[in-house]
């Protein structure tokens, strides 16, 4: 067995092979704008522990204006360094890495949902006949039919990007700068769910694609009065599959 005695506290030893306590293994790009409370870089976001492995080189701007596979060796390394640290599920801090999907989860051998994306078909299944889902996406110009295929939604989904916002896009994507205003980020996300409803009023539910716009759904379900989910519901329910409640 390997010498276990330099393990430091808090790790856990299985099988002669240190391991954390934390089933749930984050893929995170390498961006310089603040993580708040909220967002699913925030340790403090998740009611669980998780583990995070920044992709050197994958920038914002990299994934989400350009094709992320450029990068999939980097990103598959990655998972499977996390798997080896005892994450027992990936997931990952860009919607756009729904192209990655299929190619992710045959590499690394455990459970993969890259995107907030996936909860599309599954809301779509919850709303009356004449209903939709519409997304809140930070790049409506290069969000594609291919990146829904990836995760089986509907290729016509309609969305809505933020790219005319006066904070969210600039800061996120461009990296024009490394503080964020909240109130005009949250302003960017309002303005883009309800051009999304005026021009779909057959938007039923919104799924926001972004992981860095959970901060922001309370603040657009209160303006649109529809149903708002995001990477934070949907990693719950993947995280409640890994760690089910024990009732007795």
């Amino acid at each position: 067995m390997d010498d276990l005695s330099s393990i430091p506290k808090g790790r856990i030893v299985q099988g002669g092979k240190a391991i954390y306590g934390a089933p749930l293994g984050i893929l995170m790009l390498e961006a310089r704008f603040p993580r708040v409370l909220g967002d699913m870089g925030n340790g403090a976001t998740w009611p669980f522990p998780v583990l995070f492995r920044v992709v050197r080189g994958a920038s914002p701007e990299k994934i989400v204006l350009q094709d992320p596979h450029q990068m999939l060796p980097e990103f598959v390394a990655a998972a499977r360094d996390l798997v080896d640290l005892g994450a027992e599920a990936i997931t990952t801090n860009c919607g756009f890495l729904a192209l990655l999907q299929p190619e992710l989860a045959a590499a690394v051998g455990v459970p993969v949902a890259t995107s907030a994306l996936m909860q599309v078909p599954w809301v779509q299944a919850t709303l009356p006949p004449g209903k939709r889902v519409g997304v809140v996406t930070v790049s409506a110009s290069t969000l594609t039919p291919q990146h829904f295929a990836a995760v089986g939604a509907p290729t016509d989904t309609p969305i809505e990007g933020t790219e005319a916002g006066r904070e969210f896009f600039r800061v996120l994507i461009k990296a024009e700068k490394d503080d964020l205003d909240l109130d005009l980020a949250e302003a960017d996300i309002v303005d883009a769910g309800r051009a999304l409803v005026a021009k779909h009023p057959d938007v039923g539910a919104i799924v926001l694609e972004c992981t860095n716009m959970p901060p922001y759904a309370a603040a657009l379900r209160s303006a649109l009065g529809l149903p708002v989910y995001d990477i934070y519901s949907m990693i719950n329910w993947f995280h409640h599959g890994l760690r089910p409640r024990a009732f007795f």
